[in-house]
């Protein structure tokens, strides 16, 4: 199992603020310990064709397998995290689920459709996103995209703002039972500075976004790379949380999509 590098705490000689205080881990990598499937912790179910931008992620490789999410973002592209594809030989997309095993179809796909960020780097978790070219599907109410940012000259913090993060799996730190349905819940957007607090700047960069995780509502291990939505623009891509477990109320954080609509466009075609 490809486990998140934990960087070293106890660096007497690292200036203030600059490490994490609590160590980062990507919900997709949490050990036993926690949980070793994911999906929000104490949200709501999801009701049919809520989340149609939604889609289940199961990946492959020589050593083992994953769940993951992601977000449609045109018929024949999904936007997930780097973390997910990295070291995948291939993935099921699972489209249109509620249930997760039921859901109106798949798609599998080779690793040379997916496209990496090519700097990617798991011990800061900087730029963790990913592309998977798809073959074309047609989008139905319970199949369909969900809109990027415009591409603008600068952009909200979302600082304040109430966002919604939707997956799959347990509903907590101590459960070892994948939930069968979709959940989702409310998260609200704190200031990069409030963050770093929590996971220090090395690793809370300008494209990172977090969110506060009062009354142990968060995500957690498995909604790795799905999407953070706010009034059904996609502005989030679940990347990290604390080690110490998704209901302990550490910040959880999300790759900034407004920071990569550039690299989207250039590799995919997609806009706003």
């Amino acid at each position: 199992m490809k486990v998140f590098v934990v960087l070293v705490l106890a660096l007497a000689s690292a200036s203030a603020g600059l490490l994490p205080q609590i160590a980062p881990v990507h919900p997709k990598d949490r050990s036993a310990a926690f949980s070793i499937e994911g999906r929000i912790t104490n949200g709501e179910k999801a009701a049919e064709n809520q989340f149609p931008y939604q889609v289940g992620l199961s990946f492959t490789s020589s050593g083992g397998s994953w769940w993951c999410g992601g977000s449609i973002i045109d018929n024949s592209w999904v936007l997930t995290a780097a973390h997910c594809t990295s070291g995948a030989s291939s993935v099921t997309i699972y489209y249109g689920a509620t249930v997760r095993t039921s859901p109106k179809f798949t798609e599998t796909v080779a690793s040379k459709d997916f496209i990496q960020h090519a700097n990617y780097l798991s011990l800061t978790v900087r730029n963790d996103i990913s592309l998977i070219k798809t073959p074309k599907i047609a989008f139905s109410s319970a199949v369909g995209k969900i809109a990027l940012p415009a591409i603008a000259g600068s952009y909200s913090t979302y600082v304040g703002d109430t966002a919604v993060a939707s997956g799959w799996g347990l509903t907590g730190d101590k459960e070892n039972a994948v939930a069968p349905d979709l959940n989702f819940v409310s998260l609200k957007i704190i200031a990069n500075s409030v963050c770093q607090q929590t996971f220090g700047s090395l690793i809370v960069t300008n494209n990172v976004l977090c969110v506060e995780t009062t009354n142990a509502k968060s995500t957690c291990q498995g909604d790795s790379g799905g999407p953070l939505a706010l009034k059904d623009v996609l502005i989030g891509i679940t990347s990290f949380g604390s080690a110490q477990g998704c209901e302990a109320g550490y910040p959880a954080a999300f790759t900034r999509v407004t920071s990569y609509l550039d690299w989207i466009k250039t590799n995919s075609g997609v806009s706003a």
